[in-house]
């Protein structure tokens, strides 16, 4: 016999999945697109495209950074602002009393393991309503990343608590996604089924199961990164909170021993990454900068040796693909100048001279499928690069070219609600819908999106810069955390560049 304090654990989870289709059968899309989007990018094959070395001098290691302290033409502080109340209009869960997404609202309020576990808050992919534990969790090491090293910048922003809330909102939900250490819920709800609707998140009545990692069911990539966010977020809270802090550092340190004591991929049918390797090495290098612990060090090492020396140059940095930051974090924790020369392999084949694609008007070029998102991640760690002293003129250079065009230096904004002729009607439900108007009403009107989705970073162009701000076209106007999460952190950088040296 069921207990019954175990049926009523349940009951608001059982209530809330079967009560459904009834009222939303007319919310049902058949999604009548208008142009043949191009295919998914494969799964990167690491030891091509790139197998060129691109070699240089080694004496840059100790290159000063040029005297930046600018003003740029964009206001990067206005970015960082706009870029928060992105992520804030994410925000699944019951949202605080200060919440400034007027047209959000509580939503997925009933979200809950297997067990009963109440998995409510975290981030909603993109535009939809699914909660992708391993692409959250990239967002939020990124993000952290670019705290850590440039909390001046927000503070010049007037931006630090919003930070500070925007990585809670993202570590609470680990938390509560991390309710025994061999145990990892990795995603609420089901790509399938949410993708079925042209809905706003608080009308959802669809059922939105939860998938687990456990030692029977392994899934080391998205545990491992998942260690690797709430590593990095244990020191941005350490002297503010710090018993979440030390809480956020013990969860980190027992999801890496899920993640390498029962190792295997994670298998998702949107976010399925080649190899759990790479996240390994950079959740052992987080704890080890955490820790300062030389038996991590020796962990992280050992990581780097068998998964991130045996691999060639990776295709990306992305959610997907560690390998890069990996080699920056090592060179910023150790010095040892082997991981820059390494990252230089990386960066220096996505500079024009090198004959990496880039359009017309100066984007690097790597995928049809949001290719500002990849631009974006490498030139974050471009910047990040160069502010360490690695080449230090020539990639702080190409990563402000790679952000200016995204902010305005192509003719236009892909950054929705900033500077000229911004993206109106991004590939966002939430977005475009209002309590009376949703559905395929919503999705094919020709009005642009009724709620704007301030610092939303659109896809972006075709190789020859043209684009179209149509929400029908997700490969263009996709918007979603992780796209945002490097080029946030990118514009910390200039921001911090632009600051006198103190």
């Amino acid at each position: 016999m069921v207990p019954i304090a175990f049926l009523l654990i349940l009951l608001p989870c059982s209530v809330y999945t079967n009560s459904v289709h009834a009222n939303l059968d007319d919310m049902r899309e058949e999604y009548p697109w208008e142009f043949d989007p191009p295919p998914r990018p494969a799964i990167p094959d690491l030891e091509s495209p790139d197998k060129k070395i691109y070699e240089d001098d080694d004496d840059d290691l100790t290159e000063d950074r040029r005297d930046v302290h600018r003003r740029s033409m964009y206001d990067y502080g206005e970015v960082l602002h706009k870029s928060i109340l992105f992520y804030e209009a994410q925000r699944s869960g019951p949202l605080p009393a200060d919440n400034r997404v007027s047209w959000r609202g509580d939503s997925a309020l009933y979200d809950c393991g297997l067990y009963g576990e109440n998995l409510t808050g975290g981030y909603y992919d993109a535009g939809d309503h699914v909660k992708f534990g391993f692409p959250m969790a990239y967002t939020t090491t990124v993000l952290t990343w670019g705290l850590l090293r440039y909390k001046d910048a927000y503070e010049a922003a007037g931006e630090l608590d919003n930070m500070y809330s925007t990585i809670k909102w993202a570590t609470d939900y680990f938390i509560k996604a991390h309710p025994s250490p061999n145990e990892l819920y990795m995603q609420v709800g089901d790509g399938a089924i949410d993708h079925s609707y042209w809905i706003r998140p608080e009308d959802m009545e669809m059922p939105r199961p939860p998938s687990i990692v456990n030692p029977s069911n392994p899934g080391s990539d998205v545990a491992g990164e998942t260690a690797a966010a709430l590593a990095a977020a244990s020191m941005v809270f350490q002297g503010v909170d710090d018993a979440y802090s030390t809480e956020l550092l013990t969860h980190a340190t027992d999801l890496y021993k899920l993640a390498n004591n029962y190792r295997g991929i994670y298998s998702s049918e949107y976010y399925t990454s080649k190899s759990y390797g790479d996240e390994l090495a950079w959740a052992a290098a987080w704890i080890f900068y955490a820790t300062g612990d030389l038996a991590w060090k020796a962990e992280a090492e050992s990581m780097h040796t068998t998964y991130i020396d045996s691999e060639g140059v990776p295709w990306s940095f992305s959610w997907g693909t560690k390998n890069a930051g990996v080699n920056l974090l090592m060179f910023e924790i150790t010095r040892n100048s082997t991981y820059a020369k390494k990252l230089k392999k990386f960066l220096n084949g996505w500079l024009p001279e090198n004959d990496f694609p880039h359009t017309p008007l100066g984007l690097a070029f790597r995928s049809d499928w949001g290719p500002l998102r990849f631009a974006a991640a490498t030139a974050m760690l471009s910047l990040f690069a160069a502010d360490s002293g690695i080449r230090a003129i020539r990639y702080k250079d190409w990563g402000k070219q790679q952000i200016d065009y995204m902010l305005g230096d192509s003719g236009r904004s892909f950054v929705v609600g900033f500077g000229v002729n911004p993206p109106q009607s991004p590939h966002h439900r939430a977005s475009s819908c209002t309590e009376v108007k949703c559905g395929s009403v919503a999705l094919n009107s020709a009005d642009v999106n009724p709620n704007v989705l301030q610092g939303a970073l659109v896809g972006g162009p075709d190789i020859q810069d043209n684009y179209i701000d149509n929400r029908k076209d997700y490969v263009k106007n996709e918007v979603a955390c992780d796209y945002n999460a490097a080029f946030q952190s990118a514009v910390a950088a200039l921001l911090h560049m632009e600051l006198p040296v103190v």
